[in-house]
């Protein structure tokens, strides 16, 4: 029996740009290196589209359900090599909690993500679009990356925060993948000769692609913070 196809999965809250980097990923991976690469969609859009509304707090089960099946037949294809989904059960389980204070759904959709390969978390630095049924606000895809982090973080999945626009956003992705990706194609998806990745001197991420944009983030923050008081 052939072995599965590993498999990438693509996390994150609406509007951070997950869609984008899967197609780019299918597309440079099936073009520039040859691999015969399956994309699945994210099935609560076809969902939505399909129905004309968002689903309701009984039908999130069967949604996240279907995600994962999709995931399993592209695995199971023949002659797939990898499988980069566009979203995972995981996002179905944060947004049942979101709208429906509905906890129920991430036991079984966490038990399914440790089998995947690879989990890129979508960074929040791209702005926010407005999209019809599909999008709720800034703040919601906020708290929906709050609680993917912590779930993943809580069960041990690891992770990796991928920031960027367009080809900087799918560079850091390679280079993320380069795990899962390096048996696959016999060498490392993108150079890794220093000179080719900026780092900060001393100072090592250990959950993000691209170390850099968590430490000026963190910096910001500290910037951003209001002074402690002195001690008299």
């Amino acid at each position: 029996m052939a072995a599965l196809a590993p498999v990438i999965t693509l996390l994150g809250g609406e509007s951070c740009g997950k869609s984008t980097l899967a197609k780019a990923l299918h597309q440079h991976l099936s073009q520039q290196h040859g691999l015969r690469v399956a994309l699945v969609p994210e099935y609560l859009r076809t969902w939505c589209q399909a129905h004309g509304r968002v689903p309701r707090a009984h039908e999130q089960q069967g949604i996240a359900a279907t995600q994962s099946h999709q995931i399993a037949e592209a695995c199971a294809a023949p002659g797939v090599q990898l499988v980069v989904s566009d979203t995972s059960a995981l996002s179905i389980a944060a947004y049942s909690e979101l709208y429906f204070q509905d906890t129920s759904l991430w036991h079984h959709a966490l038990q399914v993500q440790s089998g995947y390969q690879g989990t890129l978390l979508m960074g929040l630095d791209l702005p926010w679009v407005p999209d019809g049924l599909f999008r709720e606000s800034v703040d919601f895809r906020n708290r929906a990356d709050a609680l993917l982090r912590r779930a993943l973080q809580g069960a041990g999945l690891p992770f990796q925060t991928v920031y960027g626009a367009a080809d900087r956003r799918l560079h850091n992705a390679l280079r993320a993948l380069s795990p899962t990706l390096t048996p696959l194609l016999g060498h490392p998806p993108v150079p890794t000769d220093e000179a080719h990745v900026t780092r900060r001197p001393g100072w090592v991420c250990e959950s993000c692609s691209d170390p850099d944009c968590e430490h000026r983030l963190f910096t910001d923050l500290l910037k951003a913070a209001p002074a402690a008081p002195s001690t008299p």
